[in-house]
Parts: C-alpha cells; structure tokens; sequence
C-alpha cells in the first residue's frame, strides 16, 4: 500500500506536458503541474538560467515545447557538439526571447515561435525553421547558411488556408506578415553574400505581395506574367524555356498558314506525305528561330497571317533576348 501511494506521488509531481507523438517531459513539476522549463508563467531571465538550460539540454532533459517567453538567453550555446542532430526545440516558444549571440547551430526548432525574437548574431547555420512563426524576428549579422525555412512559411500557408474559407481579411493579413517575414529573410541573406537564398525570398515576398492586390487587377496579372516569364527576375532558365516553347509553337503555325520559298507557297498538306511535311516542318523551324532572333536572312517570307505571327515572334524574341541578358548578367555579378 505504502509502494502505491509513493508511486503515486511520483507520478503526480511528475511534469504533465506531453505530445500525442508519445514525448513526454519527466522532470519534477512546479506548482503549475509543469516543470521549471515548460512553465509559460515563468519568466526565464536569472542570470543563472543560461548555465542551467545548457545543463538540462546536454542532461537529456526534454526541450520540445519548452517555454522561453521573454527569456534572456544571449549568448546561450545550444550546440549539440560531435552529434549529427541538433537538439530538438520543436513547439518551442521563444516570444521575444533574447537569444543575441545564441549558438543554435543544427537545432531543431520546427512549428516554434520565434515571434520578434532577437537572433542578432546568433548562429543558426543548418538550422531548422520548418513552419516556425518568424514575424517580427531580428536577424542583423545572423549566420543563417543552410538554414531552412521549407518551400513556404507557416503564414503563407495561413493565408492559403484563410483563402480556401474565403475569408479575404484573414487572408490578406497573413499575405502581409508573410511579405515582411521574407523581406527580412531576404535582406539577412543578401548581407550575409547568399544570393541563391536571397533569390528565393525576393520570389516569395513578391509573390505575397501580389496576392494582396485585387484579384484580376491589371498590377496582379502583370505580375503574375513576369513571375511565370523570368521568376522576378531570378530563374533565367524560365526565359529560355519560353524562347523555345515560343519558336517550337510559331513553327507549327507557320507550317499551316504557309511560307514563300522563290516565289513557291510550302504549306502542309496532308497528301504530300510524311516526309515531305516533315521536311517543311524543319524549315518553318528554322524561320521560327531567324526571325525570333530577328536576323532576317530573306530565304523564307511570310505569307497571309504568317506574316501578322512573323511580327509577333521578332517583337517578343528582341525583348526576350534583352531581357535574358539582363537576368543573366545579374545572376552572374552577385
């Protein structure tokens, strides 16, 4: 009787966080029925509390979900040294949390809020940020190569489920937070020389604001063309990819609407054989990329609407060549 009534006293004081993934904290519970470290009602800001988190992180303690709200932690070193995983802060809560100077090199801070959390110098390289809320966050000097943020950000995916429930209010406003959050994102990773990085975010952040603009409003429809055309400047492939797409397409037309060869129309025909058509598809190729790159040597000449779909090519092929040029000598002077 006496065994069950201290086991159940052990069990009682026991801390009751727990996730339905099966981790479940064991350290002795505060009055809250929480430990010291999962307590939200405690302010971690003693001087000693750096000396302590670092000791119960590297004495196994249980650090997911942990609360360090307002907690002032500069310089804390959460390393986990001559390990291939980081410690693992997932569902962490770090509401202004001063973590300046931190070392969280390879840590786990998955579905965290790191919601204007000062992280100025702090080391975050490989540092996992999948679905972390990172508004307000303060990255001056952070080291965040090989950070990672995921495809898209926990706001994003907010406002496109708010979008799916047609609640536009809801959904522009996390559009907004996911603007800033980029722009920060973007700004740090430009300082630190990671353009590969810096370009994902630009895309990102122009792409949330174009989600904030009317939905068929000339401005959003621009934007959305020069996203698909260059990726805002970014992705130089996507305009070879249409410079091929366009002269492939312009051939199939100009097979069927004709061209002049010496005074001879060569327009498909479905009695001239296979080969013979697919010797004149080859030459309507071959006008396709002459007057896409508007060299123009005079062998072939449009006729009927060939000509309106010959004016058309030259004008978008001169503008794609420039603009190609342009997002090419940027990607390559960075």
């Amino acid at each position: 009787m006496l065994a069950i009534l201290f086991a159940m006293t052990q069990k009682t004081s026991q801390c009751c966080y727990h996730e339905d993934g099966g981790f479940r904290c064991t350290e002795a519970a505060e009055p809250s029925g929480l430990c010291y470290w999962h307590d939200p009602d405690i302010i971690k800001d003693k001087p000693e509390d750096i000396a302590r988190l670092e000791a119960f992180a590297r004495g196994g303690g249980m650090l997911r979900g942990i609360c360090l709200k307002e907690a002032q932690l500069p310089g804390i070193d959460l390393v986990r040294h001559h390990q291939k995983t980081g410690f693992d802060l997932t569902h962490a809560e770090l509401y202004r949390a001063n973590l300046c100077g931190a070392h969280l090199f390879n840590i786990n801070l998955q579905q965290a809020s790191l919601m204007k959390a000062d992280l100025r110098e702090a080391n975050l390289h490989c540092a996992n940020l999948v679905d972390a809320n990172l508004l307000g966050a303060k990255w001056n000097g952070t080291k965040i190569e090989n950070m990672h943020t995921g495809a898209i950000i926990r706001q994003e995916k907010l406002a496109k489920q708010a979008q799916q429930q047609r609640e536009k209010a809801l959904a522009d406003d996390y559009f907004q937070q996911a603007e800033e959050i980029y722009r920060n994102l973007r700004k740090t990773a430009e300082r630190e020389g990671l353009f590969s990085m810096a370009g994902h975010y630009l895309r990102r952040e122009l792409t949330m604001r174009r989600h904030q603009m009317p939905k068929y409003s000339f401005q959003r429809i621009f934007s959305k063309v020069i996203d698909l055309f260059c990726g805002y400047g970014e992705l130089p492939a996507r305009v070879i990819l249409f410079s091929i797409l366009l002269i492939i397409c312009c051939a199939v037309l100009y097979l069927f609407t004709g061209l002049r060869f010496d005074d001879t129309v060569y327009q498909f025909d479905i009695h001239q054989g296979l080969a013979n058509n697919l010797n004149l598809f080859f030459n309507c190729l071959y006008y396709s990329v002459v007057t896409f790159t508007t060299l123009g040597y005079g062998d072939y000449t449009p006729i009927g609407y060939s000509r309106l779909i010959a004016a058309f090519e030259a004008f978008t092929g001169s503008f794609t060549i420039a603009l190609f040029v342009v997002v090419f000598v940027k990607k390559m002077t960075r």
